[in-house]
């Protein structure tokens, strides 16, 4: 049988082009063979996701990000100083993305006939390995958006999807590890999401920011890479009733594979994959959850955030490269979901929300 088309709504592509220096059209396996002895970053040597495995495990499309925050407090990268510094080092990201477009590795999505290209693109019998990789552009935190009025520019540049916060305190909102409100800015922010047509990414808000912004925002909403508080007690996923209350609004929550997201107690830095036991299959145990707080299989989908600062040393033990997803629908089926299921939850309900959402807006 053949593997179903995979959407990935989070991975941090750009970060790793430009600020981890990594090739993407090699082989994962050559990269980390170039990466033997480097220990400047985390998760060198040992990356899992490049544009040759994302085509052998069919994760033909995705959400690819821009990350440039400029939070308070020192991080070791994706942290600048100024907003200005943040917007051009987002768009320094969205031309390596151009280049690659140019070298014919990838391509972006803008609206609904781009999607429905790529989706018959991936879908027909041409060979896997020589299709482009097909994104939607979202921004991871929006610091760098220097103004209200910037971000209409990031629309024009094709930017459909934004989450207002990353970590800590931000310009606009605060992340998950805040506790607070939406700011007066942040909810003009939002407002601007709104009349734009912008996809809002709820993931890493803390949790009156949530509540708040869910209340503003009058389009679609996805949480393109949230796990289950219910399964994994921490603020950095969602809870429950925040999952209802993005299944009443029609979005989606995309399962996160970063492994102190997956399972209890895991320690950063010091927990390993193998002592721990975690299993790529515990990724099913969130997608469940969220299907059984659903009553169905239309609001689960995947967001694995892999390679997104942190490489195997933080995922399951059994995860080689992004290419190992390939295995996740027969996890689902010996669960007893349907084929229908499988599609709805490997790509068709991200699919289903775009379409919607851009469908209002006529692109």
């Amino acid at each position: 049988m053949r593997t179903p088309l995979i959407f990935d709504c989070h991975l941090d592509l750009s970060l790793n082009g430009m600020e981890y220096n990594r090739d993407l059209r090699l082989p994962m396996k050559e990269i980390r063979t170039r990466e033997t002895g480097m220990s400047d970053l985390k998760g060198r040597g040992c990356g899992t996701t490049a544009l040759p495995d994302m085509r052998a495990g069919r994760v033909g499309i995705c959400v690819a990000t821009q990350l440039a925050g400029c939070m308070k407090g020192a991080r070791p990268f994706a942290n600048w100083m100024s907003p200005e510094q943040a917007w051009a080092q987002t768009q320094g990201q969205l031309a390596w993305y151009r280049a690659l477009e140019d070298d014919g590795q990838m391509k972006q999505i803008f609206g609904s006939a781009d999607l429905e290209a790529a989706i018959r693109h991936w879908e027909d019998d041409s060979d896997d390995s020589s299709k482009p990789i097909y994104y939607v552009l979202s921004l991871e935190g929006a610091d760098s958006i220097r103004s209200v009025g910037h971000l209409e520019k990031a629309w024009a540049n094709g930017l459909r999807a934004m989450g207002p916060a990353h970590y800590g305190v931000g310009r606009w909102a605060l992340g998950h590890d805040q506790v607070g409100p939406l700011s007066n800015a942040g909810k003009e922010l939002v407002k601007e999401m709104s009349k734009l047509g912008m996809i809002l990414d709820v993931t890493h808000l803390s949790d009156g920011c949530f509540w708040d912004a869910l209340e503003i925002h009058e389009g679609a909403v996805w949480a393109s890479h949230s796990n289950c508080r219910a399964l994994v007690p921490d603020p950095r996923q969602f809870a429950d009733e925040q999952i209802q209350a993005i299944i009443e609004r029609g979005g989606v929550v995309g399962a996160a594979l970063d492994a102190w997201m997956m399972i209890p107690g895991w320690v950063r830095g010091k927990t390993t994959p193998q002592e721990a036991g975690l299993k790529l299959e515990v990724v099913v145990d969130h997608i469940d959850h969220v299907c059984q707080l659903a009553g169905n299989s239309n609001h689960a989908g995947i967001g694995t955030d892999l390679d997104g600062g942190y490489g195997t040393e933080q995922t399951p033990a059994d995860l080689d490269t992004i290419a190992d997803l390939a295995r996740i629908p027969d996890m689902l089926r010996q669960r007893g979901y349907t084929e229908q299921d499988v599609r709805n939850i490997m790509s068709e309900n991200y699919f289903q929300l775009m379409r919607t959402a851009w469908a209002r807006l006529g692109i």
